[in-house]
């Protein structure tokens, strides 16, 4: 098919194209940064709640803060992922966050490492009140760990992915954080499903309701 002809036709004069803005390193909703004028040299960050704080000098330009704080970032994450929790200490943890986001009433019996669950994130038994993570999350961020055992906790109340269920995660202000976490790693590795993903089959056979 030939082109259409522009002969005869006034040349459209086309809008003058702004130069768009540099995107930061970061996303400033869960960053604040602080300055300090008795600071000289020295940067340092720490979380706080679901943010992290990055303390910089008050001297310090834009380009300079933004590079700053995307290498606190990284060097947070990297501590955060070295701490690989024992399994008594998952246990206590899940206590902590069935306290904080479950009002204390889910109550495992066992929670465990395993090695043996290579398509899946974590499993549980409602009826032995048992719970298993995959060794794979190990050394992954502290957030998305805590994540995937309150998805446990929360089939302990509510055994299948409907409706009452994703109710109880919403009070985890990390769900969609951590999520999309997973769904980076599902498609660079190619690993396990997301845990318990909306469009994840409800009737998955097998003795324990799982995520998957």
């Amino acid at each position: 098919m030939a082109a259409p002809s522009t002969r005869g036709r006034p040349e459209q004069q086309r809008p003058e194209q702004q130069p768009s803005p540099a995107r930061e390193p970061f996303d400033r909703s869960q960053v604040e940064v602080r300055r300090s004028a008795r600071r000289s040299r020295t940067v340092s960050a720490y979380r706080e709640g679901d943010r992290t704080v990055v303390l910089i000098p008050a001297r310090m330009s834009h380009a300079e803060e933004q590079r700053w704080v995307a290498q606190m970032l990284e060097k947070l994450a990297a501590q955060e992922s070295r701490r690989v929790l024992g399994d008594d200490a998952l246990v206590a943890r899940a206590r902590e966050l069935s306290v904080a986001y479950l009002g204390g009433r889910a109550q495992p019996a066992q929670v465990r490492w395993v090695t043996n669950q290579n398509s899946r994130w974590g499993s549980c038994t409602p009826s032995e009140r048992t719970i298993r993570l995959s060794h794979r999350l190990q050394g992954m961020p502290e957030y998305v760990v805590d994540y995937v055992l309150l998805h446990e906790l929360a089939h302990l109340l509510v055994p299948d992915h409907g409706p009452d269920f994703w109710a109880l995660l919403e009070a985890y202000p990390r769900t969609e954080r951590a999520r999309g976490y997973l769904e980076g790693v599902v498609s660079a590795a190619r690993l396990p499903h997301i845990p318990g993903a909306r469009h994840a089959d409800p009737a998955e056979p097998g003795p324990e309701e799982s995520c998957g």
